[in-house]
């Protein structure tokens, strides 16, 4: 067994597929607060393979309760598919453990009251797993947003697209493939951070050709978000199409372009155009996962709330159900709006070491082409 370190936080990461083996496991390695102390899968190979890599023990899905008694547990990285986030999250809380975990927080609004209900009940914190709320590019873009240089922030709009390799458990409807649920999220996310607001009204379409990878899911949506003081977000996230990851905040007095938005292994880029006068920035990559493991590790060891509580999680997933709604009766749809104090600010940004090299996957396609 692993001996606590002095001040840090013991986790297992529980699902070993591509974003934990590509970005989440090589991050304990940048971490200042944060201690990998073992592994849930339900993969023998990926389990031996990874165990004998990170020199920590592994175990099966059904023997986490065992994990947690065993290597002092005090903290799950939850990266399995959408539809069973509920369940590891409900089990860790009956145990006393924090849960950190992936976006989307579930897949139906019921599923996150759960959730927060488990977490509340017992006492643990749950945090939901947006990196870029500790982003040096997007944090100062809400607080540019915020200072007035834009004027009056009028209209969102973004892109957000890739080419999803066939087979992928992102065109899974079983566990809770979508183009919204995947990367759509962060679109509606940055619009709500970027407004401070939360929609009043959504529409959305869905789109497919004849493409074989999207049988079960769609292969791209586009939706418009309308929030109060009639202000416009409008985003198109798709699997069918090349890589780009854009945003465009337009104010009444100038704009703000991110480019390589939503990305975690390289950096970002912005430009910024108030009247005549243009200014561009770089921002270099850094762990972005490495920084919200340690974020989550603060909140436990100071005992605050996270600011990626459970209720942005569910906010973000009843605009995207409300979407869904939408693309089939192609009409608008009303949404109510969840009370936020809590929004992400360059209080929040921290900076770790790089990601190196992606590492070799093991029992895992690549996610994208």
């Amino acid at each position: 067994m692993k001996l606590k370190r002095e001040n840090t936080v013991r986790y297992a990461v529980v699902g070993l597929g591509y974003i934990s083996q590509t970005a989440a496991l090589p991050a304990f390695g940048h971490t200042e607060s944060s201690q990998l102390v073992a592994l849930i899968s339900g993969d023998d190979e990926k389990r031996r393979e990874l165990g004998n890599k990170y020199s920590v023990p592994t175990y099966d899905y059904d023997k986490l309760e065992e994990a947690i008694r065993k290597e002092q547990i005090e903290a799950l990285y939850i990266a399995t598919p959408n539809t069973l986030h509920r369940e590891y999250v409900e089990r860790a809380a009956r145990q006393h453990v924090h849960s950190l975990c992936e976006k989307p927080m579930a897949t139906t609004e019921a599923d996150c009251r759960a959730m927060i209900r488990a977490a509340q009940e017992n006492g643990v914190k749950l945090m939901i797993a947006y990196r870029l709320h500790f982003a040096d590019s997007n944090v100062e873009a809400v607080e540019l947003a915020k200072s007035g240089k834009l004027g009056e922030l009028r209209i969102f709009q973004s892109l957000f697209s890739m080419q999803v390799t066939k087979g992928n458990p992102r065109i899974k409807l079983q566990t809770g493939g979508g183009t919204l649920y995947d990367i759509g999220i962060y679109c509606i996310n940055a619009a709500r951070y970027l407004f401070q607001d939360e929609p009043e009204e959504v529409y959305g379409i869905s789109a497919r050709g004849k493409d074989e990878r999207f049988v079960e899911v769609e292969e791209m949506v586009s939706g418009v978000l309308r929030f109060p003081g009639e202000r416009l977000a409008a985003f198109t996230c798709s699997f069918g199409a090349a890589d780009n990851a854009v945003y465009d905040v337009v104010g009444t007095k100038g704009t703000l372009r991110v480019e390589s938005a939503y990305e975690y292994s390289i950096g970002s880029k912005w430009k910024i155009t108030v009247g005549e006068h243009q200014h561009e920035r770089s921002f270099a990559p850094g762990d972005q996962f490495a920084a919200e493991l340690d974020y989550f590790s603060d909140c436990i060891l100071t005992n605050r709330e996270p600011e990626p509580s459970g209720m942005e999680g569910l906010a973000d997933i009843r605009i995207i159900n409300a979407l869904y709604e939408s693309t089939k009766t192609k009409s608008p749809v009303r949404v109510e709006r969840i009370q936020k104090e809590q929004r992400p600010g360059q209080s929040q940004e921290i900076k770790r070491e790089p990601p190196g090299q992606p590492p070799e996957l093991i029992h895992v396609r690549p996610a994208h082409s």
